[in-house]
């Protein structure tokens, strides 16, 4: 089964930084043909989402809640993606989900995207 497998989350404290990785599992595919996007859900809330990019590069999106916050970005001859989370606050405990679309644009819609992976874990204390 062709999906995303996340890495770089865990427990931290208020104001730390992370940053999550996220590649192929099994190098299945190459996503320099796809647009990746991050998204993350809470306990008993909705997913959301965080950040994207284009497949071509040089254009991401980030949501206007995450803005000054995170950095989305990727190393095509690593074939990872990344996140970088800064100033992190216990509202930001929740899993974390990479996703990819093929020669997408980057949507906000987690609708768009056909590869998520498992989710890794953040929890901020505070």
């Amino acid at each position: 089964q062709v999906q995303l497998v996340e890495s770089g989350g865990g427990l931290v404290q208020a104001g730390d930084s992370l940053r999550l990785s996220c590649a192929p599992s099994g190098h299945t595919f190459s996503i320099s043909t796809y647009a990746m996007g991050w998204f993350r859900q809470a306990p008993g809330k909705e997913r959301e989402f965080l950040a994207a990019d284009n497949w071509r590069g040089g254009n991401t999106i980030v949501a206007d809640s995450m803005k000054g916050r995170v950095t989305i970005s990727r190393d095509n001859a690593k074939n990872t993606a990344y996140l970088q989370m800064n100033n992190l606050k216990p509202e930001d405990t929740a899993v974390y989900y990479c996703a990819a679309e093929f020669r997408g644009g980057g949507s906000r819609s987690d609708r768009t995207y056909d590869i998520w992976g498992q989710g890794t874990q953040v929890a901020v204390s505070s």
